[in-house]
């Protein structure tokens, strides 16, 4: 289904995956994308750059394509029955929809944090551990010290590092989507995709995991889908409107919650609809 890679034919996913990072301005280039559920185009011919080591929001009303397009970007839509796309979406001048493309692989590289914490039913330990032993054959010491490096990169570390052998599920909400995205770094990825990370959060999480993604950024190139637009003027660099599967403007946040260029987005953030 995923396609088979030759050993003397390896693409440039699979190549950069041992050990090698991208290096690109935009390691995600969207080029007249599309993503059909049937013959329904939900996501429609979307062409924009992603900036390396930004955060990146994706804003619109309920169904307009946002989390059909972000999880997209690292496929996890090929679960879905009956989904297709058309046009390209490149990672690190891959067309990750190639049938030659990997998909565990590209994984790997691209994380992601879902709108609910989902931890493993397992140990704090076990949570960040199991990814590193799934895609690695490391020493003790050496798993020991990146669930450290994991816990400490999503500011848990302090409040679990006595308790590694609890079992996660009696963290609290904040906590848990903190493991989640200690989890999500463990594996070293390049992007990490967020699905509305804080929605099923109180405040106080809410403001933790925003510094987290603020503090992320220096390593990972970020993209968030939130329903929350105070949200996306707060953490991120650039903002993606989408109404319809239309992507109706792309550009710096400040400007565009400030001078939008389309009248529907100036609409959509004066509360007009949405």
């Amino acid at each position: 289904m995923f396609g088979n890679f030759r050993p003397d034919k390896r693409n440039k996913v699979e190549t950069l995956a041992n050990g090698q990072r991208g290096s690109g301005v935009y390691p995600l280039v969207c080029d007249q994308f599309s993503v059909f559920y049937g013959n329904n185009e939900a996501v429609k011919k979307v062409s924009m750059k992603i900036d390396s080591r930004k955060v990146t929001a994706i804003i619109g009303p309920s169904g307009c394509g946002k989390s059909t397009l972000l999880r997209a970007v690292n496929r996890m839509n090929d679960l879905i029955p009956h989904t297709s796309t058309d046009g390209r979406l490149i990672f690190d001048g891959v067309n990750i929809y190639s049938e030659r493309i990997d998909v565990v692989t590209l994984r790997k590289r691209i994380g992601m944090v879902f709108q609910k914490p989902n931890p493993f039913p397992k140990s704090i330990y076990d949570n960040i551990a199991y990814g590193i032993k799934l895609h690695h054959s490391y020493s003790k010491g050496k798993i020991n010290a990146l669930v450290e490096k994991s816990l400490r990169a999503a500011a848990l570390w302090d409040e679990v590092k006595d308790r590694l052998d609890d079992n996660a599920l009696g963290l609290s909400g904040g906590q848990q989507q903190r493991l989640c995205i200690a989890r999500a770094v463990a594996i070293e990825p390049e992007v990490l995709l967020m699905d509305e990370p804080t929605s099923a959060l109180d405040p106080k999480a809410t403001y933790a995991i925003e510094e987290l993604v603020d503090e992320l950024k220096k390593d990972y190139t970020i993209l968030i889908v939130t329903h929350n637009m105070q949200q996306a003027a707060r953490i991120s660099d650039k903002t993606a409107f989408l109404f319809e599967g239309d992507l109706i403007e792309y550009n710096q946040t400040n400007e565009m919650f400030t001078n939008p260029k389309e009248k529907k987005t100036e609409e959509y953030l004066t509360g007009r609809f949405g």
